[in-house]
């Protein structure tokens, strides 16, 4: 019988995230970088925090558009530490503002989501998982994209975030294989 991840328990915004956006690929490089970012604020947390907090979120940071964010300073520190409807710490607030002129960068010379796509060679990993224990919280990979992304200028993005953000991109199909969801995300690669 197929069951999906059981990290996702029963809690419906939860298994809405599971079903839905988990494993997908992503192709667009501003929504690629909001689950970037998103699993940055995520660290120390419960990801179920972030997701209940990230209409907020995307209300708070406009949109998750990095150009915009690019241009931000204290003033906006200041009146996202006063938002009790975020995540507020100011050392991840600063650092979306830095990422945003990082992403910029990034976008400007090849394209941030041809910058991520290019490390999987364009097609998501397929893993086999038959069990929750056998997923890494990284790999080589995302040791590898957290140290190039550091080198480019962003910050809160170490190797666990990184891997959380592959699964959450839709670079590794981390659904084990009982679950439902496993075949359809596999069938979405391009």
């Amino acid at each position: 019988m197929s069951e999906r991840c059981g990290w996702c328990g029963d809690d419906p915004i939860y298994v809405a995230y599971h079903d839905d956006e988990w494993g997908v690929p992503e192709y667009d490089s501003r929504a690629l970088w909001e689950k970037l970012i998103l699993d940055g604020f995520q660290a120390g947390l419960s990801w179920i925090t972030i997701l209940k907090k990230r209409a907020a979120f995307r209300e708070a940071f406009e949109g998750f558009d990095p150009n915009v964010i690019a241009t931000w300073g204290e003033a906006e520190v200041a009146r996202l530490l006063s938002n009790p409807g975020i995540v507020r710490h100011r050392g991840k607030i600063e650092a979306t503002i830095g990422n945003a002129r990082a992403w910029q960068k990034i976008e400007q010379q090849q394209g941030f989501d041809r910058f991520l796509w290019d490390y999987v060679g364009g097609r998501p990993v397929q893993n086999s998982w038959t069990a929750l224990a056998e997923v890494p919280a990284f790999t080589p990979l995302s040791t590898q994209i957290s140290k190039d992304l550091k080198k480019a200028g962003f910050r809160f993005c170490g190797p666990t975030i990184v891997y959380a953000a592959m699964q959450a991109m839709g670079l590794v199909n981390d659904h084990l294989v009982t679950c439902p969801a496993h075949a359809r995300v596999a069938a979405l690669a391009r």
